[in-house]
C-alpha cells in the first residue's frame, strides 16, 4: 500500500495489491472519516494500523462510496465506526456483495475473515452533510460507473473523493452512460482544488478539467462507435474493432485492465441498445 499526504488532514491509501484502487483519510480533532477501505485484508489493516495506533486517531465514520468489494470489503475492520452509504448500496451489499464475497474466498483464502457489514446510515436523493471536528463533509449521489455511488467533497479543503466515476478509463458495465456523463459534468461545475480518483492517481486542479473532458469524449465515441455497428445491424463480435486508442484512451494504464474494462463498457452499450431497439 502507497500512502500519501495531499492536505494538512488528508491522505491516500492506494493498493500494490489489487488495481491501484484507493481509500481516503480524512482527520479531525474529533476522529477520522475514512472513505471507502481497500479489497486485501493486509492492506485496510496497515491504514487502521497507521490511523489508530500511530496516529492515535479513531475511526469514527466509514463512507462506503458504492458496494464494490474493492471499496467496501474492509469495512468490518473498524467494529467501531459508524457506515454510512447509499440507500442503493446496502441493498446491494446484502444481495450481490454477499453472494460474490463467498464466490471469493473459494478462490482466495486470505479473504477468509472478511465480512459483509451493512451501513447503518444510508442516503436517497439530494445531499447529506456530516459535521466533525470542525471539518464539514458533504455527500452526493452522483451514480455512473454504479447506481449507488457517492461522491464525498471535503468543502474546507476543496477535495472531492469521487470514487470509480473518475479513474483511468470511465467504466459503465454495472451503471449508466448517460448518469456518468451527469455526473462529470457536476464534478466540473464544482471546480475541485484535487480529486482523488477510484483507481489511480490524484488529480490536482490543473488537470482536472482535461481529464474530465477526455473522459466525456471517450464516453460519447464509445456511444457512437456501437450506435454504428448496431444501426448496422452487425453482431458483438464487431466490438472487438473498437480499440480503446481509437476511442481516446490508452490501454498502459493500471497494469493493461483498461483494455478489458473499454471492451466490457461497448458489450453493455450493445446490449442496452439491442434492448431499446
Amino acid at each position: 500500500m502507497v500512502r500519501e499526504r495531499i492536505a494538512d488532514d488528508i491522505y491516500v491509501f492506494t493498493s500494490r495489491l489489487y488495481a491501484q484502487v484507493t481509500a481516503g483519510a480524512i482527520l479531525t480533532k474529533d476522529g477520522a472519516i475514512l472513505v471507502d477501505t481497500l479489497y486485501f485484508p493486509e492492506e485496510t489493516k496497515a491504514i487502521q494500523y497507521f490511523l489508530e495506533e500511530r496516529l492515535k486517531i479513531p475511526v469514527r465514520y466509514i463512507i462506503n462510496t458504492h458496494y464494490h468489494a474493492d471499496h467496501s470489503q474492509g469495512t468490518y475492520l473498524f467494529p467501531h465506526a459508524q457506515v454510512i452509504s447509499h440507500v442503493q448500496c446496502r441493498e446491494l451489499l446484502h444481495t450481490v456483495g454477499r453472494a460474490g464475497l463467498a464466490q471469493a474466498k473459494q478462490d482466495a483464502p486470505e479473504l477468509a475473515e472478511v465480512e459483509i457489514v451493512l451501513p447503518d446510515l444510508v442516503l436517497g436523493e439530494g445531499l447529506l452533510q456530516l459535521h466533525l471536528g470542525g471539518k464539514t463533509i458533504e455527500l452526493r449521489h452522483t451514480p455512473g460507473h454504479s447506481p449507488d455511488l457517492l461522491s464525498v467533497y471535503v468543502t474546507n479543503n476543496q477535495v472531492l473523493f469521487a470514487s470509480d466515476n473518475l479513474m483511468p478509463v470511465p467504466t459503465i458495465f454495472d451503471g449508466s452512460h448517460d448518469d456518468l456523463v451527469h455526473s462529470l459534468e457536476g464534478i466540473l461545475a464544482l471546480e475541485p482544488e484535487a480529486i482523488v480518483q477510484g483507481h489511480g492517481e490524484v488529480v490536482l486542479r490543473g488537470e482536472i478539467e482535461g481529464v474530465i473532458q477526455s473522459d466525456l469524449s471517450y464516453l460519447q465515441n464509445i456511444h457512437t462507435a456501437v450506435t454504428h455497428i448496431v444501426s448496422n445491424g452487425n453482431s458483438a463480435d464487431s466490438l472487438q474493432k473498437i480499440d480503446i486508442e481509437s476511442c481516446g484512451k490508452s490501454r498502459t494504464s493500471l497494469n493493461g485492465l483498461v483494455a478489458d474494462l473499454h471492451y466490457a463498457n461497448l458489450h453493455k452499450l450493445y446490449a442496452e441498445m439491442n434492448r431499446n431497439q
